[in-house]
């Protein structure tokens, strides 16, 4: 009984250095072990370097369709979201007033025109008769000069001659007065058609109607809005992209457009116009990202994404972007080796949106890299020894 009481005796102190030991080996691969990173190697990619920017859907052609004269609408033949063309009859006013000018005007007209008809049949009246008096005033001149008539007979067919030419002169000029008149009745029946066109509204170009203004009933005065139009083929996004990413931007890269009724699809643009004055506020430079295709249906103002392409590189050797580092304002990787980190100054290239980024010059190949989030990163040092995460 003795002896086994001094044996339980024995274990209780050989219990103690056990459980030290276990913790120093639990601390030593837990809280003293070196920490686990993941690793990559620089892989061979075709990369492509896209600038964001966010902006609205735009036109740069918006047309506001008004008259040019006061007057009540009648009748609308177009409406909101309609496409129409150009010519085409949008609305109506009321013209009775012009049209009654209009057939007055037609009927002046119409009377001036007979009015030189007249005068021109005048005037060939008075140039028969002034042929008939110059052969006879000639006739009798000879005759009185040999004595055969008398003098004063021959002096009274003369002046019949003068007469017959002051005839002559009247009817030119009476045509003259008559012509003018035709032209007077021209520019007036002219001026009341346009005052009749002017009570018609028609489309002065292609385009999908974005707003109506008025309605039937309304009164409209010169310069009032009825409609708004835009052209399809010059919709755009405006997009507002920042002053640090504008390098290599340039009218002519394409773009991919996200809209935000079309959900995660992205329709082919490029750039068709950069701006030259930055918001000075937010720092931002306006770029316009043209649609390769016309957009069928589209509002304007709606909130839209872009990414306009400004580099693309074949089989480049491509790092995440999380790998690359900075240090000592140099930027790099860490590199394992030896289960041991060391920094690596690169030359970084392009940055593809998918988190890769191009390395133009720093590594051999083959090289393994340590990926790690920020907070993790900034606490690495040069010879600081890590674990392999498998």
């Amino acid at each position: 009984m003795e002896l086994l009481k001094a044996v339980a005796k024995k274990k209780k102190y050989l219990i103690w250095p056990v459980a030290v030991l276990a913790v120093g080996v639990v601390l030593k691969l837990t809280l003293l072990a070196p920490p686990r990173v993941k690793v990559v190697t620089a892989r061979k990619l075709d990369l492509t370097s896209q600038v964001y920017g966010n902006g609205t859907v735009e036109a740069k052609v918006v047309v506001g369709v008004s008259s040019r004269v006061t007057g009540r609408i009648v009748a609308v033949y177009a409406d909101q979201g309609d496409v129409v063309k150009r010519g085409q009859l949008l609305a109506k006013l009321e013209n009775d007033d012009v049209l009654q000018q209009q057939r007055q005007s037609e009927a002046g007209l119409n009377r001036s025109t007979a009015d030189v008809s007249v005068e021109q049949a005048n005037l060939q009246k008075a140039e028969a008769t002034l042929a008939l008096a110059e052969k006879n005033a000639q006739r009798f001149k000879i005759l009185a000069e040999k004595n055969l008539v008398a003098r004063l007979e021959a002096d009274q067919y003369e002046t019949a001659r003068q007469v017959a030419r002051e005839e002559v002169a009247r009817s030119m000029a009476a045509i003259e007065a008559a012509r003018m008149g035709q032209q007077a009745g021209r520019a007036g029946l002219g001026f009341a058609r346009s005052k009749v066109a002017d009570t018609l509204i028609y489309a002065p170009q292609d385009g999908v109607v974005i707003t109506r203004d008025l309605e039937r009933g309304d009164t409209v005065s010169p310069g009032m809005s009825i409609f708004t139009l835009a052209d399809p083929r010059t919709v755009w996004v405006k997009a507002n992209v920042d002053e640090s990413q504008l390098k290599g931007i340039a009218v002519g890269n394409k773009a991919l457009i996200a809209l935000r009724s079309l959900g995660s699809a992205q329709l082919p643009g490029q750039v068709a116009r950069v701006g030259h004055e930055s918001d000075r506020v937010t720092e931002e430079l306006e770029v316009d990202v043209a649609f390769s295709e016309p957009l069928k249906h589209f509002r304007l103002g709606e909130q839209s994404d872009v990414y306009i392409v400004t580099g693309m590189k074949k089989n480049a050797t491509s790092l995440p972007s999380a790998a690359i580092v900075t240090k000592d304002k140099k930027r790099g990787v860490w590199v394992v080796a030896n289960g041991k980190l060391a920094f690596k100054p690169v030359i970084v290239g392009i940055e593809d949106r998918r988190n890769l980024t191009e390395i133009v010059a720093g590594l051999a190949g083959g090289e393994r890299v340590a990926v790690a989030p920020p907070l993790e990163t900034a606490k690495f040092k040069e010879g600081m020894k890590v674990r392999v995460a498998r």
